[in-house]
């Protein structure tokens, strides 16, 4: 099995996360603003969940946001940890090569 990724993929998943972070607590407040004119439109169970909705609307936005930025950390965590590994395997593979013999691997006839 080949895993192949470039070297810019996880910057580009982070920008794109970032982004729909920012996307998505808009569309709640912009979800909180629509349901606004039905307030006071229901009775019994439906007005319960509605009220708990707008109540606790903050606290869903919050916990969302609180959510995507865990994954945004992961995300930072993963690509300091493959741009590192990328480094530190340049860096060996240098080293190794520095200290090899090619001469000795010449197969020359006389």
């Amino acid at each position: 099995m080949k895993f192949d990724m470039g070297s810019q993929t996880l910057s580009t998943l982070i920008k794109a996360t970032q982004g729909s972070s920012g996307d998505l607590g808009t569309l709640i407040k912009q979800l909180i603003a629509a349901a606004q004119p039905l307030e006071g439109k229901f009775n019994g169970a439906g007005k319960a969940a509605f009220d708990s909705f707008k109540s606790q609307s903050d606290q869903i936005t919050a916990d969302l946001d609180s959510a995507l930025n865990a994954i945004l950390g992961g995300q930072s965590g993963m690509n300091d940890s493959f741009v590192t590994g990328d480094t530190e395997m340049s860096d060996t593979a240098r080293s190794t090569m520095g200290a090899a013999n090619f001469d000795a691997a010449r197969f020359s006839g006389r």
